[in-house]
């Protein structure tokens, strides 16, 4: 009977420890989120018509461009290899923003992943939005990567980096990889995964996801 006290008791211990952190993840996230985008710039337009301004005025056209359609191309487009942009919020460096609207979740990215940093906000684990092939680890709380394996496929969720490119992704497929499956997780050919632990630490859910145009 001791033993199974002590069982019972170690258990509440750690149900209530876990959800301390979190609760304070959820706090973390979110307080992290509004700085965040205080420092970012609105969404950056792809196409830009000459003879409208910025607020929509028109402008004197010029006889060269009067009716022609200038477009701006991003850097990230012109070099996709170059390091993504960071915004340092409290010490720590942030690529973006993740939005997740069928789960109902928009959280920070950090850089750099570790397992204390994990605590604050998912985590780039490798790639780069700009190759098509960026990995985001995010802990199982329910303010984070808790609820990834309800998405379904056809699900559209986005990321916008610091400087406000957005990137539109579609849910391709659900995967459970291993825990030690690194070279699947980050070589799959997909443009996003998204992934979290299982209860247990075993298995790690993965969500695929395929760019939109």
């Amino acid at each position: 009977m001791i033993i199974g006290l002590l069982l019972l008791a170690a258990a509440l211990f750690w149900t209530g420890a876990n959800l301390f952190m979190d609760r304070n993840a959820g706090a973390a996230s979110h307080q992290t989120l509004e700085k965040l985008l205080e420092t970012m710039p609105d969404p950056v337009p792809t196409h830009v018509q000459p003879g409208v301004s910025q607020d929509n005025q028109p402008e004197s056209p010029t006889p060269s461009h009067s009716s022609q359609t200038e477009t701006v191309i991003p850097d990230y487009v012109l070099n996709p290899d170059m390091e993504m942009p960071v915004r340092n919020i409290d010490g720590v460096d942030y690529i973006g923003i993740l939005t997740i609207p069928d789960i109902g979740l928009e959280l920070p990215v950090a850089s750099a992943w570790s397992y204390d940093l994990l605590r604050l906000a998912p985590c780039r684990f490798s790639g780069s939005a700009y190759t098509d092939d960026l990995v985001v680890a995010g802990h199982n709380y329910t303010s984070h990567f808790a609820d990834l394996h309800s998405l379904q496929q056809g699900d559209v969720l986005s990321f916008t980096d610091v400087d406000g490119n957005v990137f539109a992704y579609r849910v391709a497929v659900m995967e459970i990889l291993g825990e030690d499956a690194v070279a699947e997780m980050v070589g799959s050919g997909y443009a996003l995964s998204l992934f979290s632990c299982t209860v247990g630490g075993q298995y790690r859910v993965t969500v695929r996801c395929e760019r939109l145009e």
